[in-house]
């Protein structure tokens, strides 16, 4: 008998056979079984899945002794006619060479006789999707009501090229990518059958290189015997196939997260000198960074297409990473990749966008800045973020979460607050921390109520809120406008911090969930700024903050000064006294500064 390839000795015989489609084979073996046999199939997937496997299998447990019924023997003699594709009931037809109109009349004609010796009549098209369009439509009426004894099965790798009237009539399956796991441990048992010494790594290599594809995997296992032989090792799979190992890729990593320049770029010289295609050697280092994410965000991930040292070496490196970095540099490379396709020298262009992808790792991010001042703020016992929790739980009537223990004051501020132990000086605290705007309101008061207090709690962005002009308010939303040349205030106030403060602050307001949503108008005007709805009268009794009278301070260096506000009942501020630099240090403030940034006091 003459040699056969791994891919054809052995192709699944049986349902049991078929590795990877457990779905498909399940709804076969069920539709069998309950007889609710379909006349027309469609096999969708990428190459090597088994999809003509699972048309043979399908049309053997149609037309076996006895059948049709899930076991069947596959080497009897209607089995083994349809396997090696003999049967003159079983018709395999190629659709990319039999796609004219023509063909599809001459089958519409042997449609009608009855099967010579099967059950069925099966007519198996493969790349259906090649049909002309008028091949198409002359199937369409034989497809939809055929001859009892007649059933079709399609299969493609292109299912958006196949005519939806055509679709309609069949019931689909799409057949995945076989799994990188299940694909190296059958090319394990493959080799021990043939007497062959595979790797275990090696074996995962060409399972990764296969893309998903068994039929590809066994071709390359097949290739690898007539190179080495009876032993087969990962270097063999990578000098045959040009494929990098993964520790080299981790190597990668490890240099890029390190920001070591010199390692990374010699990776690269290497690869190049060895032949590598980087454009691959860059997809797979996208590859690892991607599971590099996977591990920071899900440490207990299995990450069963690699090997247990991989996943090893990958936790290690998820400790010292952050998700947020990672992005980044993925961003980085995906971009990369797109110019690395058309590039001339693709090595310099590479060495580029690592040398950058460090740059980036090395960069401050706002991310970082806003977590050192919640550190500073912890420290000095501030709390640097009030807004969306405090605001929501204030409109949701919960309880205020306990407020944080206050840093002790220096000698300084303990005399400012003796000096404003008047009755004076509990209206200008009052005046300082005005209560929220009562409710509910609606349409521009509402927005203005929403401006007031973003302006007062969150100074930093008042601004924002202030150049955005009130629209419409519908049962759902509020909807404001910002010009084109506020298109920065608007990105900033739909960050999702401030706008979950925003939202929270509407549902106060207006008492009731409302949407908030911000747009861009050309050719916007400035409107003036609304104004609140009166107050309601304060109850009998209760302490009512004065309105803020004007003075005016006169500045030595600068000259008159504009306006501030004071409270009215006046209160008298005496020029502090000087401080001592002993009590200036121990300052918690000052503590807290001096230890964050390592510094130190110089006279």
């Amino acid at each position: 008998m003459s040699y056969q390839v791994f891919a054809r000795k052995y192709r699944p015989r049986t349902f049991a056979d078929l590795l990877g489609q457990d779905h498909v084979v399940r709804t076969l073996r069920n539709a069998i079984e309950m007889d609710r046999l379909a006349h027309a199939y469609l096999f969708v997937g990428p190459r090597g899945t088994g999809k003509t496997s699972t048309a043979r299998i399908f049309a053997k447990a149609l037309n076996c002794s006895g059948g049709p019924k899930i076991e069947f023997d596959p080497d009897e003699d209607i089995c083994r006619e349809i396997a090696e594709g003999i049967s003159l009931d079983v018709l395999e037809i190629d659709g990319a060479s039999n796609n004219g109109v023509d063909h599809v009349r001459e089958l519409r004609e042997t449609v009608k006789f009855s099967p010579a010796k099967c059950r069925y009549k099966i007519y198996y098209i493969d790349e259906v999707h090649m049909l002309s369009a008028a091949a198409f439509n002359a199937l369409l009426k034989t497809l939809e009501e055929p001859p009892p004894h007649v059933k079709f099965i399609f299969a493609t790798t292109e299912a958006q090229k196949v005519l939806p009237t055509i679709i309609s009539r069949c019931q689909r399956f799409d057949l995945r990518r076989i799994p990188t796991k299940t694909i190296a441990d059958h090319l394990l048992h493959i080799a021990r059958l043939e007497k062959v010494e595979l790797e275990e790594k090696a074996a995962y290599a060409i399972a990764k290189g296969a893309d998903g594809g068994m039929r590809d995997a066994q071709s390359m296992l097949d290739q690898l015997v007539a190179f080495c032989g009876s032993r087969i090792e990962e270097a063999n799979v990578q000098e045959v196939f040009g494929f990098t190992p993964m520790e080299r890729i981790a190597d990668m990593a490890d240099s890029l997260l390190a920001r070591r320049v010199v390692e990374s770029t010699a990776v690269i010289h290497e690869q190049a000198a060895r032949g590598r295609d980087l454009s691959l050697f860059l997809a797979d280092l996208i590859g690892y960074l991607r599971h590099l994410v996977v591990a920071v965000i899900d440490p207990k991930n299995e990450f069963g297409e690699l090997t247990s040292e991989a996943v090893g070496r990958l936790r290690e490196q998820a400790r010292l990473s952050t998700p947020e970095r990672l992005l980044r540099l993925i961003d980085h490379f995906a971009a990369t990749e797109a110019k690395l396709k058309w590039a001339p020298n693709k090595g310099l262009h590479l060495e580029i966008a690592v040398i950058k992808a460090m740059q980036i790792l090395g960069e401050t991010t706002l991310s970082d800045v806003i977590g050192l001042l919640h550190q500073t703020g912890d420290a000095i016992g501030v709390d640097l973020a009030p807004g969306p929790a405090s605001a929501g739980s204030r409109a949701g009537g919960e309880a205020p979460p306990p407020p944080r223990k206050p840093a002790p004051k220096a000698e300084v501020s303990r005399s400012m607050e003796e000096r404003d132990g008047d009755a004076g000086s509990v209206d200008a605290r009052e005046a300082v921390s005005p209560a929220r705007p009562k409710g509910p309101l609606s349409g521009a008061a509402l927005w203005a109520g929403v401006v007031d207090v973003m302006t007062k709690e969150r100074p930093l962005f008042g601004s924002c809120v202030q150049a955005a002009v009130f629209a419409e308010q519908t049962e759902k939303k509020l909807v404001v406008h910002f010009s084109r040349a506020d298109s920065f205030s608007r990105d900033s106030l739909l960050r999702e911090s401030n706008r979950t403060f925003v939202e929270e602050l509407i549902k106060e307001l207006a008492g009731k969930p409302l949407g908030f949503v911000a747009e861009i108008r050309d050719g916007l005007e400035a409107a003036p700024k609304p104004a609140l709805e009166p107050e309601p009268p304060a109850p009998d009794g209760a302490v009512k903050a004065k309105p803020p009278a004007k003075k005016k301070i006169a500045d030595d260096a600068a000259g008159p000064a504009p306006a501030v506000e004071k409270p009215a009942a006046p209160v008298e501020v005496k020029a502090a006294e000087p401080v001592e630099a002993a009590t200036f240090l121990k300052d918690p403030m000052i503590e807290a500064a001096m230890e964050l940034f390592d510094a130190s006091l110089e006279s």
